[in-house]
């Protein structure tokens, strides 16, 4: 009996992690779309324009795959955006876009995708978070904020669609090699009230994720959790992220807090 191919949209699928991750699935054996605001990265890998904070755009892109393929069984929210500097200092409009890009984007995407994997009662929806969410990063709040807010959403929609068959999980990498760290907003505004230690605490963290997992064995790594069967409501990415996630379970907030203050903050 012939197996039923796999359609899969990864959403900021033309670079990074997102472009990564579309062409291990594709080397699975999936037929997948890549989604961003301009087109890049594979050209064999079709592409669809559309900003994920645009809900009507993110509709039209799910409707027309759907339209094409008859369904969408698996939907990969990659696309994101990165500031950083204090949150004192840090504009409320920027505060706002990292949110609407990094949580509304999946939101956007998700509502979009429920009805007609419901309406088939099977799918699988995984968003990209960051170990940020679970082990927060000072001068980086928002984002931390952001990646947070995955996850919460991700394990309450776990729950509302188990009884349509479909599979809800969060996969939370940590320090990776991308275009991500060039690209990231960074505001150094009140570096000098802060002793300095805004553009210290950044450009360590820069240098962490410049000497990361690549985004090719962290796109294949979310992948294989994509299409496993059965998923946990949350993934650590990576070996050294996922001993920082079973530390961050295990100790007392205020034991990590401090590790993290010495890492990033003094």
């Amino acid at each position: 009996m012939e197996t039923e191919t796999t359609v899969a949209l990864v959403t900021g699928g033309t670079s990074g992690i997102g472009l990564e991750t579309a062409k291990a699935l594709r080397s699975r054996g999936c037929r997948v779309y890549a989604m961003s605001r301009r087109p890049g990265g594979d050209e064999s890998i079709p592409h669809i324009a559309a900003d994920v904070t645009d809900e009507a755009a993110v509709k039209a892109a799910v409707d027309e795959i759907v339209k094409n393929e008859g369904k969408l069984d698996l939907l990969v929210c990659c696309a994101g955006m990165g500031i950083s500097g204090a949150i004192e200092f840090t504009a409320i409009e920027d505060a706002k876009r990292q949110l609407d890009v990094n949580f509304f984007g999946v939101v956007n995407a998700v509502k979009a995708a429920l009805p007609h994997m419901r309406a088939r009662r099977g799918g699988t929806i995984v968003a990209v978070s960051s170990l940020a969410a679970p082990v927060p990063i000072p001068f980086q709040a928002f984002y931390t904020a952001s990646k947070a807010a995955i996850n919460g959403y991700i394990c309450a929609l776990a729950n509302e669609v188990r009884p349509f068959g479909i599979r809800v999980t969060a996969a939370q990498p940590g320090d990776i090699r991308t275009g991500f760290t060039a690209a990231r907003k960074k505001s150094e505004a009140g570096d000098d009230a802060y002793g300095g230690r805004i553009a210290r605490g950044v450009a360590k963290m820069e240098h962490d994720e410049e000497n990361g997992m690549s985004a090719e064995k962290a796109g294949g790594i979310i992948a294989k959790i994509a299409l496993k069967k059965r998923v946990k409501p949350l993934y650590a990415v990576g070996g050294s992220a996922k001993f920082l996630y079973l530390l961050a379970k295990l100790v007392p907030v205020s034991f990590l807090n401090r590790v993290v203050y010495g890492m990033y903050a003094k």
